[in-house]
């Protein structure tokens, strides 16, 4: 009988905790990002300690074209276009791209995770595999970087925009 009632009161605070819980919805936009290979997502407040490394591919569907998204800047031959800004659970996520004729030329960067130290370390070390991935890809339809795959469909989305836009 002793042990019952803080066994009691315990499991009671669990299902009470439980039933606060709520998660978040990382969609924004209208395209489509699935992964055709298994990934692991985070659960919200851990951004994963792994190495970061492609574990699965990431591809893109447009139905229409983000508002987000900059008309294309055409210098010499070359046109850059900025994505649109994607949020995800651990922050806004937005590349641009610089495309020669259909090829990929460079992409970079313009904002990543990193509201928390944790966000920031993991993008650090996640940007340039995206960055490589996307430039070896020559679209969106990239690996996802272990430790960081909110990142990575963020990424892939964002990357797609820049793509129709400069196209």
């Amino acid at each position: 009988m002793r042990r019952s009632i803080p066994v009691l009161a315990a499991t009671a605070g669990g299902l009470a905790l439980l039933a606060n819980f709520h998660t978040t919805s990382t969609a924004v936009g209208t395209t489509g990002v699935s992964a055709t290979a298994p990934a692991s997502r985070p659960s919200p407040g851990d951004d994963g300690d792994s190495p970061r490394q492609p574990i699965g591919r990431v591809t893109t569907t447009t139905t229409t074209q983000s508002a987000a998204a900059t008309s294309p800047t055409t210098v010499a031959g070359t046109k850059t276009a900025t994505g649109s800004a994607i949020r995800t659970a651990y922050g806004p996520v937005q590349v641009r791209v610089t495309m020669r004729g259909d090829q990929l030329v460079d992409v970079q960067a313009l904002q990543l995770p990193s509201d928390r130290s944790r966000s920031a370390r993991i993008s650090q070390e996640a940007g340039p595999i995206l960055r490589t991935e996307a430039l070896r890809a020559q679209s969106a339809n990239i690996d996802i970087v272990s430790g960081a795959s909110y990142t990575s469909e963020g990424y892939a989305r964002s990357l797609q925009s820049a793509i129709d836009a400069a196209r």
